[in-house]
């Protein structure tokens, strides 16, 4: 029987070996990337699938998925990051692609206590369980500090020249790299934007304050600065010119769920984006946080340009109040903000 095996390629350095390590005995590999809307770095998996000699398939997440990070059935990393319940998620996507291409098994680059949350190895066992992949999930970095897998008894692959990696220290893995002729290693990184710590509070303010926010709310957290007004509405500036960009974008989507696009005529300043409620006090608000991130304009001169429901309007900076800092911190502020008053509240 001719081995064929689906093997979860990041780019990074782990899922590299894992495939080197099957290549070398033989097993024919068809490498899947699974992508979600906080995924970072996309482009390094298409970079090692083209080193390594295999094709390379991209699966991203479905909306079920965001019901998945709203309750985690087992809980959250760090941040955001619902690391256990994601892994399951994806290994249960990739037993599917298994089937599709009619490969016997699935291979993944985890090593044992890598990451101290879905990589100890009670939460690997779980995960394969869980996926349905019990006995057909193969981690040949950590095989032989695991239970043997059906292609292991099968004799699909020969457990002797297997792994036992353990642990967070690369020396090892940089090591078998060098004998696997690996000369370029990738930079390590987590991939998910879950696990940063500021991205993570947006995440979890926009949970708290919309629990049915959509896919498009989500999107909107990868971009610009975002200042709270109320419960219900929310400002979000942009930070560059890259920023300003994607907002205007997500603005005009069709799925938006912005109610006011702003931008600043006449002097340089971000574009910023309503969702909730455009009533006058949001508007003046929304206009007083855009000039509290902007500098060098002339009152006399600049202007707002407010965009809702179809309709432009000009609105003068002479005479609109700047919000400060001490403003935004009594309504809200961005949730960095909050969550610091948190902190504060909490040790006093």
């Amino acid at each position: 029987m001719t081995a064929r095996a689906v093997a979860l390629l990041s780019g990074g350095l782990d899922s590299i070996l894992a495939i080197r390590i099957l290549q070398e005995q033989g097993v024919e590999v068809e490498a899947l990337n699974f992508r979600t809307i906080f995924t970072c770095c996309q482009d390094d998996a298409g970079k090692a699938a083209r080193d390594l000699g295999v094709r390379l398939t991209v699966v991203s997440q479905d909306d079920d998925y965001l019901d998945l990070l709203r309750k985690p059935q087992h809980g959250y990393g760090r941040g955001a990051n619902p690391c256990v319940d994601c892994r399951i998620y994806m290994f249960q996507r990739a037993a599917h692609f298994m089937r599709q291409v009619d490969a016997q098994f699935v291979v993944s680059g985890e090593v044992v206590g890598q990451r101290p949350n879905s990589q100890m190895r009670l939460h690997l066992e779980l995960i394969a369980r869980r996926s349905g992949l019990d006995g057909r999930l193969l981690r040949p970095l950590s095989a032989k500090l695991l239970p043997p897998t059906w292609p292991e008894t099968e004799g699909l692959v020969d457990r002797e020249r297997l792994y036992g990696f353990h642990g967070r220290s690369r020396k090892d893995l940089f090591a078998l790299a060098k004998q696997f002729g690996v000369t370029e290693i990738p930079q390590p990184s987590n991939g998910c934007a879950l696990t940063e710590t500021l991205f993570s509070l947006k995440v979890f303010d926009l949970m708290d304050h919309d629990p049915q926010a959509q896919r498009w709310d989500f999107e909107l957290l990868k971009a610009g600065r975002h200042v709270r007004l109320d419960a219900r509405t929310k400002i979000v500036l942009g930070r560059d010119q890259a920023d300003n960009e994607k907002i205007d974008y997500l603005y005009r989507q069709q799925e938006s769920r912005a109610t006011m696009l702003l931008r600043a005529h006449g002097f340089p300043g971000p574009t910023a984006l309503l969702t909730g409620p455009a009533d006058t006090a949001a508007i003046d608000f929304a206009i007083g946080v855009l000039l509290r991130y902007s500098k060098n304009y002339d009152v006399d001169g600049a202007a707002v340009i407010v965009e809702t429901a179809g309709a432009v309007t000009s609105r003068p900076v002479q005479g609109q109040q700047v919000i400060d800092d001490a403003e935004l911190v009594t309504h809200g502020g961005t949730p960095q903000m909050r969550h610091l008053r948190k902190r504060v509240a909490a040790s006093t």
